[in-house]
């Protein structure tokens, strides 16, 4: 069989401490009644166990002492992380509603700069660009008297135009998109020419400017917005500014590119306008 253990335990230890501590308050107590030599016999065994359990108790008082402060160094730290993470998940929502004031703030703007059309805001919520296509989708739909062909605006310039809408949605084909045309014109001379979408060309940030007269007044960061005869978009709205124009092997016209002042690929916050281009039909 297995020795048990004969360390003293902390417990066992203690109680011999209290009964120690009994016996020298009944010392104490009686000693009126016991003879000098009895007492004094007492005090010599008892006085310097007397004196060691008084360093123990201020050990042990310290140690208790000790626990305390650590306990108490534990707490105030787990309340400091704990306001340090609230205070770093205010601080988000504080950057996020910042963010959300200056879209509005933006969004604003545009609304300014183009006072004469009724428009409705939304936010970009998909986005089914791919090799051939450039499309996003908005949060607003019919609920919200979203229509086909109805422009949309961000970022001070022309996007592109709806094609499609549900209840609460709409698709919105951009103007980057391969074969869109955009009939547009030099705010300075009025003079016409056409964007065309070219998702290649757009990917070092520039589109297609065509179909120029070539004695027409449409220089290099001349500003061009939507022109008067197109079918689909409104007059008057910034697309971009005219660079690298040459005239063309034809010598009738000249061309270049057009760098847009959308960056499509960062699109959130937009304007659609409720206003529709009318035809004549």
């Amino acid at each position: 069989m297995k020795n048990k253990d004969s360390r003293i335990r902390p417990k066992h230890f203690l109680l011999v401490l209290i009964g120690l501590c009994l016996i020298l308050i009944i010392v104490s107590t009686v000693s009126s009644t016991v003879n000098n030599g009895v007492r004094n016999v007492i005090n010599t065994v008892l006085m310097p166990m007397q004196r060691g359990l008084n360093q123990v108790g201020g050990f042990l008082s310290g140690e208790i002492e000790s626990v305390a402060e650590l306990k108490r160094v534990q707490d105030e730290n787990t309340a400091l992380q704990e306001e340090v993470e609230f205070l770093r998940a205010e601080n988000t929502q504080y950057q996020l509603q910042l963010a959300e004031l200056e879209q509005y703030r933006e969004l604003l703007d545009m609304k300014e700069q183009y006072p004469d059309y009724d428009t409705v805001g939304a936010h970009v919520i998909g986005n089914n660009s791919g090799n051939w296509n450039k499309t996003v989708l908005i949060d607003r739909g019919s609920n919200d008297g979203i229509q086909v062909n109805m422009n949309v605006i961000a970022q001070g310039g022309l996007v592109g135009i709806v094609t499609s809408v549900t209840l609460n949605s709409a698709t919105v084909r951009m103007i980057a998109d391969d074969g869109c045309n955009v009939g547009a014109m030099s705010v300075l001379s009025k003079d016409s020419c056409i964007v065309t979408g070219n998702l290649e060309l757009y990917e070092e940030g520039k589109l297609r400017l065509e179909k120029i007269d070539k004695d027409a007044d449409i220089q290099d960061d001349y500003k061009i917005v939507t022109g008067n005869t197109s079918s689909l978009y409104l007059p008057g709205i910034l697309i971009g500014y005219a660079q690298e124009l040459q005239i063309d092997a034809n010598h009738l016209t000249k061309s270049g590119y057009l760098v847009p002042v959308v960056d499509f690929n960062h699109l959130d916050a937009v304007l659609v306008i409720t206003t529709l281009k009318e035809t004549g039909e």
